[in-house]
């Protein structure tokens, strides 16, 4: 069941790729890597890695995404990678334990049950393209301690207007 809960800013780093469905590993692929940079300057992430949707075009099949790790203090960025903050705000939140695959389903009875609590997302749709203030999907299960995607934990957080 969908939650409401109230979030701080949370400092992160960070990549951003214009993709499609089929090239997602051009983000996907880059969270090893971000959390690799973070060890080198001896910093650690402070969350699970995600990925933040900044724009939504399923018809021309075109999103912008980012990679992210959630840091305690703020880094400075470097090349491809910057810094940022996921806005303090109102998230409506749900858990989802299974396939990655899966997460279509979850995200169409999150957005209906938000529409039938009368709630509003932060975003705006122009020309057929939803624009995010910040949709997240956060994954809470390590890959190499567990390589079944069937027996991955993911949260979802998407900030309300």
């Amino acid at each position: 069941m969908p939650q409401i809960i109230e979030f701080p800013d949370r400092p992160y780093i960070g990549i951003r790729k214009t993709i499609t469905m089929t090239s997602f590993g051009l983000v996907g692929d880059r969270i090893a890597g971000l959390i690799g940079w973070l060890a080198e300057r001896g910093a650690a992430p402070a969350e699970a890695p995600f990925f933040r949707y900044d724009s939504i075009n399923m018809a021309e099949d075109r999103l912008v995404v980012q990679a992210g790790v959630p840091v305690g203090a703020t880094v400075e960025g470097e090349g491809e990678i910057f810094t940022d903050v996921l806005p303090a705000g109102r998230y409506v939140t749900v858990s989802h334990h299974g396939h990655p695959d899966q997460l279509a389903g979850v995200i169409s009875s999150l957005l209906k049950w938000a529409e039938e609590q009368g709630l509003t997302w932060d975003m705006t749709e122009k020309d057929g393209t939803e624009h995010w203030g910040c949709r997240l999907e956060f994954y809470k299960t390590n890959p190499l301690v567990e390589p079944d995607m069937n027996n991955w934990d993911i949260d979802l957080q998407f900030r309300l207007a």
